[in-house]
């Protein structure tokens, strides 16, 4: 492996016609994947699939715009989600098949309250679920990949309370993280790694000069601290927006990384490789 994309969901109906070929196309390229899941289906779908695959691995979770139905169209595979309850025992007894390495995608998110509820029962079930998926994190040592989205304050206080509890001890990364630099350093000194994905190859808006505010934290925090991923088939990097995204496409982000830090692709690509296979004892 030269790259390890740490989240993808190239196990999505996305890619029901050519599953195979994007996986075999990104692994033969050197890149391996971890299958992220999103609810019940798709975790256990992405374990049986890792299962398929040298250097391909999987996570299990429920995603928090799963706990209601919710429309989400960003203008990459619309769709609306399926409401589900948490069932921490399928989850438990799915986190333990061969190659899971991980509880995730789980957590918070304020971005998407769906249409005609109260933003605080959201709030309050997001809140229970997220800890339920700590909960499983500490009772099997495993990481969490945390998916966060204008939530930061509230995500990384219950961060916190876990720590300062002696727990999480495998801690974990922030996936497609957006926020800000002393939102990143907050979750670096818990001990949590810093995921980014194809936005940071996106050119900055002409109001933010040469650089964009995410571009500036990809600088400031160290390479150390950094995991990268592509989020498939979303948010498909520069050069290839438009297209669907895949996990080979992982390896313009360690680039993208390269260049704003001004040193090696091949500094990235051993640095990359070091933290994923630490976290996710690969």
């Amino acid at each position: 492996m030269q790259w390890i994309d740490v989240h993808a969901h190239a196990h999505f109906n996305a890619y029901k016609e050519d599953m195979d070929e994007v996986i075999t196309r990104s692994l033969d390229q050197g890149v391996g994947m971890i299958l992220i899941g999103t609810q019940k289906n798709t975790s256990k779908k992405g374990v049986e699939v890792a299962q398929q695959y040298e250097n391909v691995w999987s996570s299990v979770a429920l995603h928090p715009n799963h706990l209601f139905p919710v429309h989400i169209d960003e203008g990459e595979v619309p769709f609306k989600t399926r409401e589900e309850k948490f069932d921490y025992e399928y989850y438990k007894q799915l986190a333990q098949q061969p190659d899971v390495v991980a509880i995730g995608e789980c957590g918070l998110d304020w971005y998407r309250i769906p249409d005609g509820k109260d933003i605080e029962v959201v709030k309050q079930k997001q809140y229970q679920v997220f800890r339920q998926h700590l909960d499983l994190c500490e009772e099997l040592n495993l990481p969490v990949i945390v998916h966060c989205r204008d939530a930061h304050d509230d995500c990384a206080d219950i961060l916190q309370e876990y720590v300062e509890a002696g727990k999480l001890s495998r801690r974990g990364l922030i996936h497609c993280f957006t926020g800000t630099l002393e939102e990143a350093q907050r979750y670096i000194a818990l001990g949590f790694y810093i995921s980014f994905t194809g936005i940071i190859t996106f050119p900055p808006r002409k109001d933010e000069g040469d650089m964009s505010p995410l571009q500036r934290v990809v600088q400031e925090i160290p390479l150390e601290c950094i995991t990268i991923e592509t989020d498939a088939p979303y948010l498909t990097p520069h050069p290839y927006r438009g297209k669907l995204n895949e996990p080979a496409y992982v390896q313009h982000v360690g680039e993208k990384i390269a260049e704003l830090k001004g040193v090696s692709v091949e500094e990235v690509r051993h640095v990359m490789m070091k933290n994923s296979t630490k976290l996710f004892q690969l």
